[in-house]
């Protein structure tokens, strides 16, 4: 295979377009894929971000990183891994650049892209709020909704995977909204970027050491899109006929870096300035990070200790950065030809310290007992948010039903007298998935009558 035609194909600016072609834009002036960019940050599935779990649920401090922050700092790293890369894979294959006139930016805006969406189908409550809408389905209670639905369906329901349900906020319009299909009409190239998972949900394959294969990038309902993405961009295959099971595109590998990068570096920043991490142990691993001579005279005098690791964290990003491109080059051509398939984060130098650096953040943070109270609270608010919205829409004979269906926005209910089950709940799905942390909490009380609505 020849290298450049493959990086010319998976470099592709194609989208599911769903404005008319003579209103497009000068691409001179704001690129395809600054494009794409745009269109996620303008859109309300991205502006809920600012109000879920990061690490803190419903922090009280204005400090503490929510998902809207998180993913706007990856996305600011996966720009400068873009770039970096794209200008050694222009130097390598001119023609790109020549022919195709990509560019180095373009490389940019795409993982920035995928980066700025990558946690945009997160349920509230962060993965705890994932394992509970599995747990639901899993459930007795959800039994006889799920009779009609074939294996893979319930494979999507009982095993949720936030990262699917991002790909179906990017690709999906909902009926009661346009007649355009397409969603957001990214790029085939950004969307791609995004999934970092490219297979549906079964077969479930187990025991894999290949990052890719452990969890699932995209619901039933979007396989379709999916798969239509990786034969235009040549993904390579995998599984047999008749799976949707593809090799990354390249530059997902960049996104799961980026993420990476940034929850290993800044929760553990955020969890220093809140003081569940001992002060001197959290400052001492960030700077054997930077391995740090600790007898070397530094020309900084730094009186407040929170500023110190601000400068920490920043010269760890860059030292990071500059390793994982390094990395990424060095086995481009085994990820071309699909042979490469592990976190490149897993190669870095300082791999020892930032595994210290997990395993203290999981133990002191992210297993808090505040945390570990709000998330198992967070368990039972989203199990009865479901139970209420899906009984409503299967059972709408009874009155307190139709109470509860008022509740839910009607473009969620407006669907073809021809849809499926299976439809039907994803679309329920949907809607409480896309709700934030203290949207679910308030209306899982108010249906509870734990809290009445004000009257005005």
């Amino acid at each position: 295979m020849q290298h450049t035609t493959t990086w010319d194909k998976l470099i592709s600016k194609k989208r599911f377009e769903t404005t008319d072609p003579k209103y497009s834009t000068d691409e001179s002036v704001r690129g395809e894929f600054q494009r794409d960019y745009d269109r996620i940050v303008f859109s309300s599935a991205f502006r809920r971000l600012q109000n879920k779990t990061q690490v803190m649920p419903m922090p009280e401090s204005d400090f503490v990183h929510t998902r809207l922050t998180h993913s706007l700092e990856a996305s600011v790293v996966g720009r400068s891994l873009g770039r970096i890369v794209g200008k050694s894979i222009l130097e390598r294959y001119p023609d790109l650049a020549q022919e195709k006139h990509i560019q180095e930016a373009d490389f940019g805006d795409v993982v920035a892209a995928a980066c700025l969406a990558h946690d945009i189908g997160n349920p509230p409550f962060g993965h705890s709020g994932e394992d509970a809408i599995s747990a639901f389905f899993e459930s007795e209670t959800a039994q006889p909704y799920l009779a009609t639905l074939t294996e893979a369906e319930k494979a999507d329901l009982q095993r949720f995977e936030g990262n699917a349900a991002g790909f179906r906020v990017l690709t999906y319009t909902y009926p009661a909204h346009c007649s355009l299909p397409g969603g957001l009409s990214l790029t085939y190239t950004t969307l791609a970027t995004f999934t970092k998972y490219p297979k549906e949900s079964l077969p479930l394959v187990k025991n894999t050491r290949n990052t890719s294969e452990k969890k699932y990038g995209f619901f039933q309902t979007e396989k379709t899109w999916f798969n239509t993405i990786a034969q235009e961009l040549g993904l390579l295959k995998k599984g047999v006929d008749g799976e949707v099971f593809y090799h990354r595109h390249p530059l997902a590998f960049l996104v799961e870096a980026a993420d990476d990068i940034c929850y290993r570096i800044i929760d553990f920043e955020d969890g220093l300035k809140l003081g569940l991490v001992p002060q001197e142990q959290g400052l001492d691993l960030l700077r054997q990070i930077l391995d740090d001579n600790p007898n070397r005279k530094s020309s900084l005098t730094f009186y407040d200790w929170r500023e110190e690791i601000g400068y920490l964290r920043a010269r760890i990003i860059g030292k990071l950065i500059e390793e994982t491109t390094t990395i990424f080059l060095q086995h481009e051509q085994e990820i071309l030809q699909g042979a490469y398939d592990t976190p490149l984060i897993n190669e870095l130098s300082c791999k020892p310290v930032l595994d210290k650096i997990k395993d203290l953040s999981i133990r002191l943070i992210y297993q808090n007992r505040p945390v570990l109270e709000i998330e198992a609270a967070g368990f039972e608010v989203l199990g009865g948010l479901l139970d209420a919205c899906v009984k409503a829409v299967f059972r709408p004979e009874s009155k307190h039903h139709r109470k509860l269906a008022a509740l839910i926005p009607s473009h969620y209910l407006e669907l073809p007298d021809t849809a499926t089950d299976y439809q039907r709940i994803i679309h329920i799905t949907d809607f409480v998935a896309s709700l934030t942390d203290q949207a679910a909490l308030g209306l899982y009380r108010k249906i509870k009558g734990i809290e009445l609505p004000r009257m005005y």
